[in-house]
C-alpha cells in the first residue's frame, strides 16, 4: 500500500481542486501536496494528475482513485463520528466503597451536578478491586497507600486508620491492648480488609478475635455509633464524632494512606476530564 499521507494528499487535492487549498486542508505546504502526489505516482507506476494545462487536473486513473479514497476515506469518518457519539453518551463509570460514597462523595455531588448538568454518572459502591478498561469502569476511587502498577494514581483525601468504638460498648474503659480489642464485637465493611490489616499489623492471632458483624460501608460508622462494635475506619469520616465524644479513638495508625483517584493511563474520555479537575478542587 502507498503511504497513507500521499492517499490523504490526493484525497484533499481532488475534493479542492487545487494544492494551495489542498495544503490548507492538511496543514502543510503546496510543494508538500505536489511532492506526495509525485511520490504516489512512482509508487503506483501511473499518472494520477495531468500537468499539461495551466492548472493542475486529475487523470482518469486519479478520478478512480480519488473516488475510491472518499468512500474510505468518508467510512472512517463516519465510523469514528458514531463512535465518539456513542463514548460521549456513555455515562461516567466510577468505583468506590459505599461508605467513601456515603460520607465524602455523596454531599458533594450536588456541586458537581450544578457545574456538569451534561455528564451522566453510575456510581458503582463496591470494595473489590475492580479492573479499569475501555467501556467498562472509568475511574476509580480507592483506600490504600497508593501501590496500584500500571495505573495513574493521584492522592484525593489522605487520612490515618483509626480504630474507633462508642463509650457504651467500652463500658467506662479509657484504653484497650489490641489484644483485648480482639475480644470485642468488630464491625468491618463487606469486602473491606481494615480491621485484619490492622491486627496482623499488631501482632494479634486473627484466631482470638470475637464477633465480626460483615456489612455495607453506608452502616458501618451508624453501627459503630449503636455500640455495637469497634471498628478501623478512614479518620477524616470520623472527625466530627470524636469532637463530640460520641465515639472513642483508641488507636490511630499515622500512615500515608489515603483515598486515591485511580485512573488508565493515557487519553480520558471528556467526563472524565471533568470529573478529575472537580475533584482536585475537592481535596482537603
Amino acid at each position: 500500500m502507498p503511504s497513507l499521507i500521499a492517499l490523504r494528499a490526493l484525497d484533499a487535492f481532488a475534493v479542492e481542486g487545487n494544492v494551495v487549498k489542498a495544503g490548507q486542508v492538511l496543514n502543510v505546504s503546496h510543494a508538500a501536496i505536489s511532492q506526495h502526489l509525485k511520490q504516489l505516482e512512482e509508487h503506483l507506476g501511473v499518472s494520477l494528475v495531468d500537468r499539461s494545462g495551466r492548472s493542475l487536473i486529475l487523470t482518469d486513473e486519479g478520478e478512480l482513485l480519488a473516488r475510491a479514497l472518499r468512500l474510505g476515506f468518508g467510512a472512517i469518518t463516519s465510523a469514528v463520528e458514531e463512535l465518539m457519539q456513542i463514548d460521549a453518551a456513555r455515562p461516567l463509570h466510577i468505583s468506590c466503597t459505599s461508605s467513601f460514597a456515603t460520607v465524602w462523595l455523596m454531599p458533594r455531588l450536588p456541586d458537581f451536578r450544578a457545574k456538569h448538568p451534561e455528564v451522566d454518572l453510575m456510581l458503582d459502591p463496591n470494595p473489590r478491586i475492580v479492573e479499569l478498561r475501555p467501556g467498562g469502569v472509568d475511574m476509580a476511587i480507592r483506600h490504600g497507600d497508593g501501590n496500584w502498577p500500571g495505573l495513574d494514581v493521584e492522592m484525593l483525601v489522605p487520612s490515618a486508620i483509626s480504630v474507633v468504638a462508642s463509650p457504651a460498648l467500652l463500658q467506662g474503659r479509657k484504653s484497650v491492648t489490641p489484644e483485648e480489642l480482639g475480644e470485642l464485637p468488630w464491625l468491618e465493611e463487606i469486602g473491606a480488609n481494615e480491621a485484619n490489616t490492622w491486627f496482623e499489623s499488631h501482632g494479634v492471632e486473627l484466631l482470638s478475635r470475637g464477633a465480626r458483624i460483615q456489612l455495607p460501608g453506608n452502616l458501618l460508622i451508624e453501627g459503630v455509633r449503636a455500640g455495637q462494635g469497634v471498628a478501623a475506619t478512614v479518620r477524616k469520616f470520623v472527625e466530627d464524632d470524636l469532637a463530640s465524644g460520641r465515639l472513642v479513638e483508641l488507636f490511630c495508625d499515622e500512615v500515608a494512606r489515603g483515598y486515591f483517584i485511580v485512573t488508565r493511563p493515557g487519553v480520558q474520555r471528556p467526563p472524565v476530564k471533568a470529573f478529575l479537575q472537580w475533584l482536585r478542587r475537592q481535596k482537603t
